[in-house]
């Protein structure tokens, strides 16, 4: 019965339009927020290394897109959002959080701003149908709210030459998009062409693109893509190394450093939340600014022989005061890192700390984020 229940769980796994691809690849295939994800192809460190120094390609398509439209867009998504997306122009992205009115967070995504009545937010894949009840649980100002994200692939192009392999095919000079904008083109895809939205970010802490388009035009463009960055370089990246590029920046994974039980300002993302207005969780996050948290999120640099990994127990003076929330080796740095909940009073740079790895403690320390640097 184990089995059966075993094999029953992967069968129903969710495919993205490029799972054929990743096989072709020797993607080795695993389990993902309901969907089968690769996680490395040529191993991780080989991947991490060549988005750091060349380019790589990530599938992203389990990813979640929700529309906002309508004459009440604006008014609901200020309404919602702990950043302020008054504060950008048509064609631009904003990163913000969700939250509940306790202050927990719902999710962390990315909106697109298309027009004051027009709004895409990418979400992350675990929380799409969470975050899409809960945008529909709350006043809607009169705007309409659609969940797309069956209608969505997503690629992300990362690396250093990404502006040079995307120009290969891209209808405009891809260097024309600023960070945080985005484009709405064509990709050539030998001869035919792909409508894409375009946009300059990511989640490795390189220049790159995310791009999103029909999922039918999904493989041709990651092939059109692959060929074109033969020159370059070009590598397919899985989740391993696209885990281990964004911790090396200490960006955040929902479940990890941010959840319904830890709030943006506890996570260290005060900059993303706009006081002395009105949105969900405003009140509990302005008194946490004002009066200060009871945990804040750290970097940890080990100075002992060990990787901390999520969960372990972090201590200071042989006293429990908090715990990893993410952790790994750093292929970059050759020395483990992680990012861990504490007592603020031992957040300060340079802190000696003990992680508790298999019943051995291993001296670590208090370090500023991002870890890795240019």
């Amino acid at each position: 019965m184990a089995r059966f229940l075993t094999r029953l769980t992967v069968l129903t796994l969710k495919k993205t339009p490029l799972f054929e691809i990743h096989k072709s690849h020797g993607a080795r295939m695993v389990p993902f927020a309901g969907w089968e994800m690769p996680v490395q192809y040529s191993g991780v460190i080989d991947e991490h290394r060549a988005v750091r120094t060349k380019c790589g390609l990530f599938d992203v398509s389990h990813m979640g897109e929700i529309e906002v439209s309508g004459p009440g867009a604006l008014d609901y998504v200020t309404s919602i959002m702990t950043n302020d997306i008054r504060r950008v122009v048509d064609g631009q992205c904003q990163y913000t959080l969700l939250c509940y009115e306790d202050g927990g967070v719902v999710d962390d995504c990315i909106v697109y701003r298309f027009s004051k009545e027009r709004f895409l937010f990418c979400v992350n894949a675990s929380n799409a149908d969470k975050v899409f009840e809960w945008m529909l649980a709350q006043d809607s100002k009169g705007a309409q709210i659609e969940n797309h994200s069956a209608q969505y692939a997503q690629i992300a192009l990362q690396g250093p030459a990404a502006v040079d392999v995307l120009g290969e095919v891209f209808d405009i000079n891809p260097d024309k998009i600023k960070h945080f904008h985005f484009y709405i083109g064509e990709i050539d895809i030998d001869g035919d062409t792909a409508e894409a939205l375009v946009s300059r970010t990511g989640y490795t802490g390189e220049d790159g693109f995310e791009i999103y388009l029909a999922p039918q035009d999904a493989a041709p463009v990651w092939t059109s893509l692959m060929e074109m960055g033969k020159d370059y370089g070009i590598q397919p990246i899985g989740l391993g190394a696209r885990d281990t590029l964004r911790l090396e920046m200490g960006y955040p994974l929902y479940g990890h450093e941010l959840s319904e039980k830890i709030t943006p300002i506890e996570a260290g993302l005060k900059k993303y939340v706009r006081p002395g207005r009105k949105f969900s969780g405003h009140s509990v996050l302005e008194r946490q600014i004002r009066d200060g948290v009871e945990k804040t999120l750290v970097g940890i640099k080990m100075i002992g022989s060990g990787i901390p990994r999520a969960e372990y127990e972090v201590r200071f003076k042989g006293e429990k005061t908090g715990w990893i929330t993410s952790g790994t080796s750093s292929p970059s740095l050759s020395y483990g890192i992680g990012m861990a909940m504490v007592e603020p009073h031992v957040g300060v740079p340079g802190t000696e700390l003990e992680v508790i790895i298999r019943d051995r403690a291993v001296k670590a320390e208090v370090t500023t984020l991002p870890f890795y640097k240019k």
